[in-house]
């Protein structure tokens, strides 16, 4: 009964995606939309494409190298002390967040007339917010550094979870015994195994960076816009023949993504190589500049993430609040008064939706892992590439063509379309979630009560189950804050009839009522951070007369 599951499983993850490339390349030579006519040749002409592509790729590659390189010297130089136990809690309920409303809260901070201005402000007697063109610079610094402090905090915990494979504690031993300093010899002995683990994240963090869509709305420069955001001005565009330049600027952004990925790989055989004859010439680092540049770096991507979230609840329930004041005049309910209802009705229908993706997806993934371990399979590496296969392709590229293919047969934007969507990137954050513990499980358990005379399907509901009710929680909370920062899935499969928390905050950003956009941008937030509150409280109940029942 549960063989099958992997192969649906494999369906749902690829084919989705498979459908969505074909949907992409028929319209990008003419096919499947009326009056398309050269859409290659538009993409290509468009004005603003080298500049829109180099700004994609630049802010994608620095905030990788960006959050990659802070992730290795916090871990390099501090696991296990006490800051960084501190800024493992920090940063740990930044990952919730969704990307849209951590970068709506960065703006808040970072624009002219934000609090990082106002407090000099104050002192230096400004009345007027300087003329500083910060957010949407045309490089894309303040995007690039908006992904970092959003990814940082995900790469953290993925290299936290790979260090347990690598004998961390014994091959720093080593190096400090033969003179290495704490930094070098971290990154000389356990950082390659490390980057080994967690390679494809990192992949999918490059990806996302050179093509992502919400935070580029928000962070990115406009004149021209990246191109991930230009294409989605056209697949939006009421012009139907638009789409299929569309279509064609997704594959061009597909191909530049291939060769990001490539010259990423190339330069990590650069960087062995380079670190092989760091390793035999015995050099070391400055310690404490290494030391202090990571936790110093780390602490003011935690703060600024943390101001941002707080920015937006102080604008919601601000009243009058003018340039220089660090603090609005009074609080008011009244933003909530007019816009909370209609937030209401919309969180509730985001986390209707966000429930819905993560079930499906929670049972397919319990049932691949009880499949695994009943029938003896193995999810080898061509089974992990294909579950990232969604976040390795840009969605620009193909969630065009899975609106555009459907949409050729008559069936169109519709609820059951984003749902799709939505579970093809919520499942493979809950098996990443789950997997680990699933497998850690004892299996002297499952022995001990198959002896009893237990089947296998009551071992799993009654026995294995209810012991990894965290784990389970866990992978649901991660799997609707997912569902909840889905901005192009649902803007593009829903054809603007489906409206979600994310869409609506993202809408708001082009304008300039701030008070609006706090509301729903800590809506959002707080629609995300619920549901990991309830896993954490749900087990401390559940538990708290079953001690022993506590694993993974």
């Amino acid at each position: 009964m549960l063989r099958p599951l992997p192969l649906l499983t494999t369906l749902v993850l690829a084919g989705p995606v498979l459908v969505g490339l074909i949907g992409a390349v028929l319209p990008a030579f003419g096919y499947l939309v009326p009056g398309a006519d050269m859409p290659f040749s538009r993409a290509l002409d468009w004005p603003g494409l080298t500049r829109a592509l180099g700004v994609s790729v630049f802010s994608g590659v620095l905030s990788t190298l960006g959050a990659l390189g802070l992730a290795t010297l916090i871990l390099a130089g501090w696991h296990g002390t006490r800051p960084f136990a501190w800024l493992e809690r920090a940063l740990s309920p930044l990952l919730a967040v969704p990307h849209a409303a951590a970068a709506l809260g960065l703006a808040f901070v970072v624009a002219p007339s934000g609090w990082l201005m106002r407090a000099p402000a104050t002192l230096l007697g400004w009345e007027r917010p300087p003329d500083l063109l910060i957010l949407g610079d045309p490089f894309g610094l303040s995007l690039a550094a908006g992904l970092v402090a959003k990814e940082l905090p995900f790469l953290l915990l993925m290299m936290l979870a790979a260090l347990g494979q690598v004998q961390a504690g014994s091959r720093l031993a080593v190096a400090r015994s033969l003179g290495q300093g704490r930094v070098a010899g971290w990154l000389k002995t356990i950082f390659p195994g490390v980057y080994a683990q967690v390679r494809l994240p990192v992949l999918v963090v490059l990806v996302f960076g050179v093509t992502n869509v919400d935070v580029a709305v928000i962070l990115g420069p406009t004149t021209p816009s990246t191109l991930s955001v230009q294409i989605t001005r056209w697949m939006t565009d009421p012009d139907l023949s638009t789409r299929a330049v569309a279509a064609a600027g997704g594959l061009i952004l597909f191909a530049a993504t291939l060769a990001v990925l490539a010259a990423w790989i190339a330069g990590e055989h650069v960087l062995a190589r380079l670190g092989r004859a760091w390793v035999w010439s015995g050099h070391g680092l400055p310690e404490r500049a290494a030391r202090g540049t990571g936790l110093g770096l780390a602490t003011v991507s935690a703060v600024m993430v943390l101001l941002g979230l707080a920015a937006l609840a102080v604008w919601s329930v601000a009243a009058r609040w003018t340039f220089p004041d660090l603090l609005p005049e009074g609080l008011t309910l009244r933003s909530w008064n007019r816009f909370g209802p209609e937030m209401l009705a919309t969180a509730g229908d985001t986390m209707l939706l966000a429930v819905a993706a993560t079930l499906v997806s929670l049972v397919l993934v319990i049932g691949c892992l009880e499949a695994e371990v009943r029938h003896g399979l193995t999810a080898g590496q061509r089974a992990l590439w294909l579950l990232y296969l969604p976040l390795l392709i840009p969605q620009v590229t193909f969630l065009p063509g899975l609106q555009l293919l459907p949409l050729s047969l008559g069936i169109g934007p519709s609820l059951w379309l984003v749902l799709l969507g939505h579970v093809v990137f919520v499942l493979p954050y809950v098996f990443l979630s789950l997997s680990g513990p699933f497998h850690a499980w004892d299996p002297r358990f499952a022995q001990v009560a198959t002896g009893l005379g237990a089947s296998r399907n009551r071992v799993l509901w009654r026995l294995r189950l209810p012991m990894l009710i965290g784990p389970i929680l866990t992978a649901v909370a991660v799997g609707m804050a997912v569902s909840v920062g889905q901005y192009l899935t649902t803007l593009l499969l829903g054809g603007g009839r489906v409206t979600t928390m994310v869409t609506e905050a993202v809408a708001l950003a082009s304008g300039g009522n701030r008070r609006a956009i706090g509301v729903w941008g800590l809506g959002q937030a707080l629609a995300a951070l619920l549901p990991f509150a309830l896993a954490l409280l749900l087990p401390a109940i559940l538990y708290r007369n079953r001690r022993g029942m506590r694993h993974g």
